[in-house]
């Protein structure tokens, strides 16, 4: 133990242990440990039937309320304010011998980036959805996210109380929509006004209301209307199982009575393996079917345990290699999200896929190779932090003192260095340019761009050389609002903000050759480099491809590099108006060089040059944003809805009549719905809805084509 200071407060300090051989004894078998999310379209009831959650587990006293701005998870000035989650929120909670470690996740499309970070280090997700909408557009991108990361999940009807639910055209929506096997183990007693609780298949029992913890659940008559119907879903559970699972099929076929507990077995290999999902009901708000929800967590969705082994790269010989969920496994962790906290600092995020972690310890940012030291550690309890000594294997925490580390970095122990995948996350579609008022803020408005960067990975910060602006970039119109009035309230900036620009993009529609030379002489050694570029348009999402097939020496190795960085700069400013080039392939097949006077810098130009005028040859092209929309609007309304589509340059997809309101799906221009809020609702007094949400780039019409270019300043092309 060392002792700093004389005798007025001495201070004793613990040196730095290295990580022990044997990992300790664990606090709760990895097991008993459930990492879920909770995921699901706007306006579902996530963050209710997660307030529910805490106040039946015990972590909380008092069910908070969305509508009061009282919810423990939704911590945010923002997010009080406008009773949407923003910023996905992290607690722990221990349900009857296991713990669950849950992220509350953002439901609206521009903050996806939330979702998708949070889905890829997660073991299972509680998927909910409205029982009057059913399955919505952002269901589905929740969905084939999950889908994505090979995330387990099942399935949870919930607002079965309001007026228009309907469990079974819920299940079938999920089955045609989402292309999924949906296992009903629960059907509702009644709906809407009449909605009283829940029958349980497998065990055959009905369940009321559970309103008090301190109580058992509610046990209920099954209503004799309902016994025969009881009887035909259980009979359809069985057989779908059957279906999936060969140990059940075995004995489904031999006409043995399947037991509970083999049918709860087979539910569970069924769930892990996303062979199918489980669907079960309730209403959050009305506090019905919460605790069967929690125990549905623990019997079907997995433990670390359960996961396959991750997969990594081995930094020291870069081969494949796997970490198993085990504490005697060398130490290994993503991290998935970085705060700013006004009261502690910058904390980091993680989940430890395998070993253990303790404060002091000294680890590798493999991804950055750099190496890091553990400061203090801490469950998230939302805003809250419970400050703990050691991370386990399954653990999602956060820690201080990581100046190096940014959302999908490899945290590893310096002995055994690995890379786990990273995240990847869409790229922005709306900018504004923002400018300080004042010299003072200037500066602070740079520190406080740095921060919200790191924290929010779709976000991001350019300066415009040509205007002297910065210029910011996000998802959407509520992304941007919301990240501005952050700057302005809780950074303090003060500054003028600029209307919303849609982010276009250039590319290119055939391929051509040409060739980037650049060359100066001026007394002394002279400047020389010599290119040639083969430019041909690559797959859609590929964005940019830089190919080597320079041969016979014409330009030496060392070169080749400044070559691909010369290009990489013109790809990004673009050729046409400025905007980033994608989908494109760049061959670098030939050149010259000379002795004396070529250098890195001349090839560097010569990249950028030659990859430009190979550009102007292939025909480039301007794209815009494509967003999918869908509008939920009452029916007298919908000729009204639909021509305003149409005039917007939107295509309408389908129409779907609900009983008195009609989903209309549609593609249209980024650039057409600024203010569409404003205008649906005058519209249709206020009653419709939208969503938006980003499909794909598509080339823009030639007339607005020459729109863009002269806004842009560029004449070549007009």
């Amino acid at each position: 133990m060392l002792t700093i200071g004389g005798k007025q407060g001495r201070i004793k300090i613990n040196p730095v242990i290295a990580l022990k051989d044997k990992a300790m004894s664990r606090t709760i078998p990895l097991e008993k440990i459930r990492n879920i999310g909770i995921i699901a379209h706007i306006d579902a009831g996530k963050t209710t039937i997660t307030e529910r959650i805490l106040y039946y587990t015990g972590v909380t006293y008092k069910i908070g309320e969305v509508d009061q701005g009282t919810t423990v998870m939704d911590f945010g000035e923002e997010e009080r304010k406008r009773g949407i989650t923003i910023s996905s929120a992290a607690t722990t909670a221990h349900w009857k011998d296991i713990q669950i470690n849950i992220i509350d996740t953002p439901g609206h499309v521009d903050f996806t980036a939330e979702v998708e970070r949070s889905l890829r280090v997660l073991d299972g997700g509680v998927v909910l959805f409205d029982a009057v909408q059913g399955v919505e557009s952002q269901s589905e991108t929740v969905w084939r996210q999950a889908d994505r990361y090979h995330v387990p999940r099942i399935c949870f009807v919930n607002k079965m109380e309001r007026v228009g639910a309907d469990f079974y055209r819920t299940i079938s929506m999920i089955e045609d929509r989402l292309h999924s096997k949906a296992l009903a183990v629960q059907i509702p007693i009644g709906a809407e006004g009449e909605f009283q609780g829940v029958i349980d298949l497998l065990e055959q029992h009905a369940w009321g209301g559970d309103a008090d913890r301190d109580k058992p659940l509610t046990t209920v008559e099954i209503p004799a209307s309902l016994t025969a119907k009881m009887v035909e879903m259980r009979h359809k559970l069985i057989e779908q199982v059957a279906e999936l699972d060969d140990t059940i099929l075995s004995s489904y076929l031999d006409g043995k009575e399947i037991s509970l507990e083999e049918l709860k077995a087979a539910l569970r290999r069924i769930t892990i393996a996303n062979k199918g999902v489980l669907v079960l009901c309730g209403s959050a708000l009305s506090n019905r079917g919460v605790r069967l929800l929690l125990d549905a967590v623990n019997e079907y969705l997995p433990s670390p345990a359960d996961m396959p082994p991750v997969k990594a790269i081995n930094v020291k010989d870069n081969t494949e290699t796997v970490r198993t969920a085990s504490d005697e496994e060398p130490f290994t962790a993503l991290a998935f999200k970085v705060v700013t906290d006004p009261f502690v600092g910058r904390l980091v995020y993680f989940r430890v896929y395998s070993g253990q972690i303790k404060v002091g310890d000294q680890i590798t940012n493999s991804t950055r190779s750099k190496p890091e030291r553990i400061g203090r550690l801490f469950l998230m309890h939302a805003n809250r932090r419970e400050e703990i000594e050691v991370a386990e294997t399954g653990a999602i925490v956060s820690t201080l003192g990581l100046k190096s580390t940014f959302t999908g970095d490899t945290l590893c122990s310096q002995q055994s260095p690995v890379l786990l995948e990273s995240i990847s996350f869409p790229e922005p579609v709306i900018s504004i340019a923002i400018e300080p008022r004042s010299r003072a803020d200037q500066d602070k408005m740079g520190e406080s761009l740095r921060k919200l960067t790191e924290e929010d990975p779709t976000f991001k910060v350019n300066y415009s050389e040509e205007t002297g602006q910065v210029v910011v970039a996000g998802m959407g119109e509520l992304h941007l609002e919301i990240i501005v009035h952050r700057l302005l309230s809780e950074f303090g900036v003060s500054a003028k903000v600029g209307n919303p620009r849609v982010a276009y993009k250039e590319t290119i529609t055939k391929a051509a050759e040409a060739e980037g030379r650049f060359v100066r002489q001026s007394g002394g050694r002279g400047q020389y480099g010599d290119v040639w570029l083969k430019v041909e348009p690559a797959g859609q999402g590929v964005g940019y491809e830089f190919v080597d097939a320079i041969k016979g020496g014409a330009v030496p190795r060392n070169f080749v590099s400044a070559i691909q960085n010369g290009v990489k700069e013109a790809v990004e400013t673009g050729v046409v108006a400025g905007y980033p080039l994608i989908d494109v392939k760049v061959t670098a097949f030939d050149g010259s060089y000379h002795e004396v006077d070529s250098s890195e810098l001349a090839f560097k130009m010569a990249g950028s040059i030659g990859l430009k005028a190979a550009v102007r040859k292939a025909n480039p092209v301007i794209l815009e944003p494509i967003m999918k929309l869908e509008v939920v609007s009452p029916k007298e309304f919908m000729g009204d809805v639909i021509g305003d589509i149409s005039a917007k340059r939107g295509h309408i997809e389908s129409i779907d009549n609900q009983r008195d309101f009609v989903i209309v799906q549609a593609l249209i221009p980024l650039s057409e719905t600024f203010g569409y809020t404003t205008s649906l609702r005058s519209q249709t007094q206020g009653r419709a809805t939208h969503t938006l949400e980003f499909n794909s780039y598509q080339e823009i019409p030639a007339f607005l084509a020459k729109e863009v270019i002269e806004k842009a300043g560029t004449t070549d092309y007009v």
